[in-house]
């Protein structure tokens, strides 16, 4: 399906007014690009992978909406002039930069796809992680190899929090082990677990979207229907869930997720757990980590055995009691 893109040149004082002038003419769907560097208290409230290193903000921006190509020209002649009206209204108190208005088309595959020329087999140790779309090649040959396809849910295995996380797999995982991956996201640490001998894994997330990926990504794989489950459902709050997941069932359990999560996770996760399996966090920043660690402390259910670190992020291994 094609569809219309229209950029709008502006200024990064000019965003806020023009996105809601948008958004009071129905256009919600928006984009800005800007070199507008969030403050760290706000990133540590967003699932992304890191903030990105940006250029010195030089005031400029570009705020970006679709419109449905099939639409009525009409129409869509009608709301672009409705949108020039407003910049031009907005130019009397602020300002609002060139406000010029490019228009170009873009087709769904584009964001779908567009992205994966930037990714490339990497390894993390002795771990070959090969995304599909690469033919496999003679350094990888006779290792370890994890085929990944992350879709429409997070984690690629790029992130110094997956790779504190497979670290840990790596070093306390034994055969035979059964694991829980607590917000499996594209379920890369269930077949890692897998790779690494890991009887069988269950990974829960509250995303549909990271279900549909890691059954993929095991399948991809070639891990055993009989080995895997991947279920929607909220672990923390939701006590049939926590049932149906299984209690003193696990040797390993991981959860690569913000504090935010963790922190209350503290509380009941060690119910999951048999006696001296291990708990794995990671995704917390070094100035959360003292927090995590009074939530475990706390709950009174594990002993602290490591904190492992990769740049500003840590992890941390802790054995139940």
């Amino acid at each position: 399906m094609k569809w219309l893109r229209y950029d709008i040149d502006t200024t990064t004082e000019a965003t806020e007014s023009l996105c809601a002038e948008l958004a009071d003419l129905g256009i919600t769907s928006l984009e800005i690009k800007d070199n507008v560097q969030l403050p760290r208290e706000q990133l540590d409230g967003m699932f992304i992978d890191v903030a990105p290193d940006l250029p010195e903000d030089d005031g400029k921006a570009v705020v970006t909406f679709y419109l449905d190509s099939e639409a009525s020209k009409d129409e869509n002649k009608k709301l672009i002039e409705s949108v020039k009206e407003a910049i031009a209204d907005l130019s009397k108190y602020m300002d609002t930069g060139a406000g010029t208005i490019t228009l170009s088309e873009t087709q769904d595959t584009d964001w779908a796809d567009n992205w994966k020329q930037f990714w490339h087999t990497f390894s993390i140790d002795d771990l070959i992680i090969r995304p599909i779309w690469e033919e496999e090649t003679d350094d990888s040959k006779g290792k370890k190899v994890l085929k990944l396809d992350p879709g429409t849910a997070f984690g690629t295995g790029t992130h110094e929090t997956t790779r504190l996380m497979i670290r840990a797999i790596k070093k306390y995982i034994q055969p035979g082990d059964k694991v829980l991956d607590i917000g499996c996201g594209s379920g890369i640490l269930s077949v890692v677990s897998l790779i690494y001998g890991a009887d069988s894994a269950l990974g829960v997330d509250l995303d549909k979207n990271a279900i549909t990926a890691s059954y993929k990504n095991s399948a991809d794989n070639d891990i055993p229907e009989a080995r895997v489950r991947f279920v929607v459902g909220n672990i923390i709050s939701d006590e049939d869930f926590k049932e149906e997941c299984g209690k003193e069932t696990y040797d390993m359990v991981y959860a690569n997720i913000l504090p935010d999560v963790l922190v209350p996770l503290s509380a009941t996760v060690g119910c999951h757990l048999k006696s001296g399996g291990y708990l794995m966090y990671s995704g917390i920043l070094d100035f959360k980590t003292d927090e995590v660690l009074d939530s475990l402390k706390i709950s009174g259910e594990f002993d602290i055995i490591e904190v492992t670190q990769d740049g500003e992020w840590r992890a941390i291994i802790a054995r139940k009691k």
